[in-house]
């Protein structure tokens, strides 16, 4: 009997026991689930920081962007007024055109074409010239003042009967860019003492269109 209530009172202990250590366990595991809801809510709040930031990020690349492209516009737009009266002076003077016009715009059937500067004469002089103003002169500007003389009879057909030629003005050109421009037939104008001179050797042929 005695050895009956050693065996009870040895269960009982190993009993407790083990329900000591399984409430410890649980403690354990309820810490554990304690910490990882706040790792978790720091990482959400964490996300929700990035995005505000990548979003701040992207309005600041976007108001970057506005920036720069008005600066762009102004800069061109100062170019073009920094060419005009020398400009006009040499059409003037040099190619007897009687109508210049800054900043053109024509838009027929959905197109859009756009002119620098607008020169033309009637009459016995019957000629038109279009004249392109950039800051500094790349590869695509030729292909832009070509494309311009390409279409602009049909934007102006009273025009068509009339020889087009075309010019470059421009602030910085490279002296291969300026080969290249002289090469497809058109005139170079370059800046000197603050204003534009025609830049062409005295056997250049210029293109009509």
């Amino acid at each position: 009997m005695l050895n009956l209530f050693r065996e009870n009172d040895l269960q009982i202990k190993q009993l407790l026991r083990a329900q000591q250590e399984t409430e410890r366990q649980f403690q354990e595991t309820e810490r554990h689930f304690r910490e990882n809801d706040v790792q978790i809510k720091q990482l959400l709040l964490a996300q929700q920081e990035t995005k505000h930031e990548q979003k701040e990020t992207a309005r600041q690349l976007k108001e970057l962007g506005k920036q720069i492209g008005g600066l762009g516009e102004k800069f061109g737009s100062f170019t073009e007024g920094l060419a005009l009266p020398s400009m006009e002076r040499i059409l003037r003077q040099q190619f007897q055109m009687e109508i210049i016009s800054p900043s053109v715009r024509a838009s027929k059937t959905g197109q859009h074409l756009e002119i620098d500067v607008l020169a033309y004469a009637n009459g016995d002089v019957n000629t038109a010239y279009i004249v392109e103003v950039k800051s500094h002169v790349r590869e695509e500007a030729i292909t832009q003042l070509k494309n311009i003389l390409d279409r602009f009879r049909a934007f102006f057909p009273e025009h068509r009967d009339k020889r087009v030629f075309g010019i470059l003005a421009a602030v910085d050109l490279s002296a291969s860019l300026r080969e290249r421009i002289l090469n497809e037939g058109l005139y170079v104008a370059r800046i000197h003492d603050g204003i534009f001179e025609l830049d062409t050797p005295a056997d250049f042929q210029p293109k009509a269109w």
